[in-house]
Order: structure tokens, then sequence, then C-alpha cells
């Protein structure tokens, strides 16, 4: 971890994932408006599984291969046996995981609500992708395993395998809500093969960072860290930067963590690994694979300390000509997250998505 002396630097980055979501409170529990009831809405299935992933085999952190998935099939799926749906993959934020974040969208009510309302129905599959510091930024790490490929692959064909699907890119969608809005960027970029839709939710870590110093209680706490497992009684940043740096700056090398911090000499270097999957930062590289999507939209809250980035990656696929809508609705991080979820996003794939 470094000398006693050193100082530990946390980049900006990291309090994306903290104060700018959290409006500075340290709990992940959030209170969020809640949708009326739909009158007339039918009910959906909800099923829970387990999806083996390939790609997260070994991590070096010891995160399970096994993921928890939440899956909802539409009112007619158990009678209109002969029929296929769209599917849409839906991803979670840092510090919940599958289950905790169908209750702040408060699914299946607002999945209802939307066919009720007049969407067309599909399949939507929540994978847990909660990890041992708290999140796997949906990255490619040997730290915490591939989750990246694990949603555009494992998951995606074994619901393909298990469900009534269309298994083609135009009748799959992906959406994602912070931290799953930043996995939903990253991964809608790198495999525009596997989806045809994306829907960007209030997206973190869009942006290269400064690093800034942390407070010395947090110093003491990252440095008393010894096991994976010590890092749940960590401060909410401080777990944020071990989080970010498992998935973005992994080393085998260094156990018992298996990750480089950017502190002392590595800072710049490490600095630089966090850059390279910073969605701002690819999105030269990937701006023909977005162009392939037949549709893109984003949002976030005119309250939500993420709007000036969600405006930038707007603004990075307008300058390349792909096409997106950008809304920035009234509310915080997540205050209205289930009405958007109910209203924009499950209309959005009924429109898009090919049925």
């Amino acid at each position: 971890m470094g000398s006693a002396k050193a100082s530990l630097a946390v980049p900006l980055m990291a309090v994306a994932l903290g104060l700018a979501i959290w409006g500075g409170t340290a709990s992940a529990q959030v209170v969020n408006n809640v949708p009326d009831v739909v009158p007339g809405a039918k009910p959906v299935t909800v099923e829970h599984i387990k999806v083996h992933g390939a790609a997260l085999e070994s991590s070096l952190e010891g995160d399970s291969a096994d993921r928890d998935v939440l899956v909802f099939l539409p009112p007619s799926y158990g009678h209109d046996t002969s029929r296929r749906y769209p599917v849409v993959y839906a991803l979670h934020g840092y510090s919940i995981g599958a289950e905790q974040w169908a209750h702040e969208i408060h699914v299946p009510q607002t999945i209802e609500g939307g066919f009720a309302k007049g969407a067309r129905e599909m399949i939507v599959v929540l994978p847990d992708s909660k990890t041992v510091h708290n999140g796997s930024m949906y990255s490619s790490s040997v730290t915490t395993g591939d989750f990246e490929t694990y949603v555009a692959r494992d998951l995606v064909n074994y619901i393909d395998a298990h469900y009534r699907t269309i298994p083609r890119r135009e009748s799959r969608g992906l959406v994602g809500h912070s931290m799953g809005g930043y996995g939903a960027t990253r991964i809608g970029m790198k495999h525009s093969d596997i989806f045809g839709s994306l829907y960007i939710m209030s997206p973190c870590c869009l942006a290269p960072r400064q690093a800034g110093a942390l407070k010395p209680e947090d110093e003491a706490a990252l440095a008393a860290v010894k096991v994976p497992a010590d890092s749940a009684g960590l401060p909410f940043i401080v777990r944020a930067q071990l989080a970010s740096a498992a998935a973005w700056s992994p080393n085998p090398q260094s156990p018992p963590l298996y990750l480089d911090l950017p502190i002392g000499d590595k800072q710049q270097q490490v600095l630089a690994k966090w850059t390279a999957n910073a969605p701002l930062a690819l999105i030269d590289q990937y701006s023909s694979a977005l162009k392939h999507y037949s549709a893109i939209a984003m949002d976030v809250g005119d309250q939500d300390g993420l709007r000036v980035d969600t405006a930038k990656l707007h603004d990075a696929m307008d300058n390349y000509g792909i096409s997106n809508s950008f809304t920035i609705y009234p509310g915080t991080h997540t205050s209205n997250v289930a009405f958007r979820f109910q209203d924009f996003a499950i209309p959005f794939f009924s429109k898009n998505l090919s049925f």
C-alpha cells in the first residue's frame, strides 16, 4: 500500500461515484418518486435465476462467476407460446445490486405500466454486477473478472438459449443508470454488433480526471485494508476508489488486492489507465460503431452532479454526426429514475427495437 508517509490521491472520477451521485451521503439507500399504478396494467412474470459467466471465472479478488439475474417476462409470454420477444438488458449502479435497483426503479410495476400505456411487450433482464468493492464498473479486469464480456456475451447467449427471444442485435436494447449508465456507454461503444439501441441514464465516470488528496482518516482506512473483504467497512468514496482501481488498474502481481492505486510514483501511470477507460476519451475510437445504433438516448437530472459530463457526451456524439437525443429533466440523480424508466426508457425501446 506504499509507505506510511505516502500521500494518497483520489481522482475526481471516484468522487463522481460518491458525492455527485448520492448528494454527499454515504448510504446507497435512496428515496425516489414512485409512479402511480396504471389502471388495467397486466402482471409480468418475475424469474430469479443464476447465470454462469465464463468471462468471470477465476477473478483474482474472488467474485463469484455465478451471478444473480432478474428476468421479467411480459404478460403474454406464458400463453402466447409461439411468440418471440426483443430483450432489454438493464444495468444497475454502484453500491447496489440488481435486487435493490429493482426496488429503486419499481419494477415490475414500471414495466407493467409502460406496457399498459402502449409500449410493445418485451423481456427485461437485470443482471447483478456487484463485487467485493461494491461495483464492477462493467469493465474487463483480471481482478474483478470481465463483466463487459459477461453482459455482452455470456448473459446474452444464456437468455437467447433459455427464453423465446428474437436473437438479433436489432432486437436487443441496453440501458443503465449511474455506474450502469457508464456500463451502457462502454459496452455500447464496444459491442454494437450485439445491441441495437441504447438508453443511457445519468452516467458516471465519463471523463478523465485529475487527482486530489484524501482526508487523513481515509488514508488510514485505506492503508488498513489487508484483504478484499476489509473494504466493506470503508467510507463510500474510498471504497469507490478501490472498485475503480480493481476495474481499471488491475495488477495480478500485487496481492492481496491485485490492483494499483493512483498514489506515489504510480499516480500518473494509473490515472492514464483510468483515462483509457473513460468514454469521453474512447468516443474518438468508437464513433463509427455508435453510428450503427438505430437510436441512442441520454437523460440526466438538472440537480445531478453528472449533468455536465453527460452533456459533453451528447455534444461529442453530435460532433461526430451520431444520432442521439438528450434530455435534462427536473430532479436529482435518483429522484425520478422510476418515472424515466416507465415513461421514457420502455417506450423508447418499444419504438426502436425490432419486433
